[in-house]
């Protein structure tokens, strides 16, 4: 376990997964991230990495050859090593093994880096390639943030504000969590979509083609909020599991397979690659 703190935030991560598992807002005595309840969602902010979403038959195709494969990848089970560790930032470090090898064909470093910046924690992907060839990946955020945020509150009471003005398209996604070719409008007067219970019935909300940056969770009651900025990342998804508390916002540089198609990890949607020598970074932030 590495814990950061300031003035304003007190940030706990664990080494399985090199997952973020509390973020305490001093200011308001709030504990912002969802506690994992086993019996609904057992997971706090997963990393994901090497591919986002799910595949086919469960299976990674890299160079013509099939890899297992289960969703979001490995890298949320994994157990990473403590790189680095101070008040305000810890280092995660993921290098290849003979066990990464039978599933993932390539030789990387893939790091978590986590920093507190005043009221923001800063959470940056980076993938050092230490193959002959390209890398290629996908990798992407999972947080889970407690909503409500105070007791006695209701779900509804809360909504998620965007950047700028929005005309939201979900891409729908199948029972068995691939993209299925069908979009349909979500209804969001301006820049707010309200948070209903009903809001995620048919799975994850999935845009590709936002202009906002940035999404902040508020409530009609009080002026407290949490955002989410994603400058590095194309797409985004929002998603809450039935009878949870929470509201997961998921930047993703990758996604899921669509239904039927079955491709080549180099030609995958969305995908990211690194070449020989060659190092890749994202960030995005979370604030208060």
């Amino acid at each position: 376990m590495a814990v950061l703190e300031n003035e304003y935030l007190k940030v706990t991560t664990s080494h399985t997964g090199a997952q973020v598992t509390s973020i305490y807002n001093k200011a308001t005595g709030t504990e912002q991230l969802w506690q994992a309840d086993a019996n609904i969602w057992p997971w706090h902010a997963p990393n994901l990495f090497p591919i986002v979403g799910a595949l086919i038959n469960d299976q990674l195709l890299v160079d013509g050859k099939a890899y297992p494969m289960a969703r979001h990848g490995f890298a949320r089970q994994s157990e990473f090593i403590l790189l680095e560790n101070d008040d305000t930032q810890a280092a995660y470090s993921l290098p290849y093994s003979e066990k990464t090898e039978k599933v993932y064909p390539y030789k990387f470093d893939f790091q978590v880096l986590y920093t507190l910046i005043e009221n923001a924690l800063r959470v940056t992907y980076k993938l050092i390639n230490l193959d002959k060839k390209t890398v290629y990946f996908s990798v992407g955020g999972h947080p889970a943030f407690n909503v409500p945020f105070n007791p006695g509150e209701n779900y509804e009471d809360y909504y998620l504000e965007f950047e700028l003005e929005e005309k939201l398209e979900t891409h729908q996604i199948s029972p068995e969590g691939f993209f299925t070719g069908v979009t349909r409008p979500v209804a969001n007067p301006g820049n707010k979509l309200r948070l209903t219970r009903e809001l995620f019935k048919d799975d994850a909300l999935v845009f590709k083609n936002l202009r906002s940056r940035e999404v902040c969770i508020k409530s009609d009651k009080h002026g407290h909020s949490v955002s989410v900025e994603f400058p590095h990342f194309n797409y985004l998804g929002i998603w809450a599991k039935g009878g949870g508390n929470f509201v997961c916002i998921e930047p993703w540089l990758g996604c899921a397979d669509t239904a039927g198609i079955h491709t080549d990890i180099s030609q995958k949607e969305q995908i990211q690659h690194v070449k020989q020598g060659h190092v890749f970074e994202a960030a995005y932030y979370i604030s208060v």
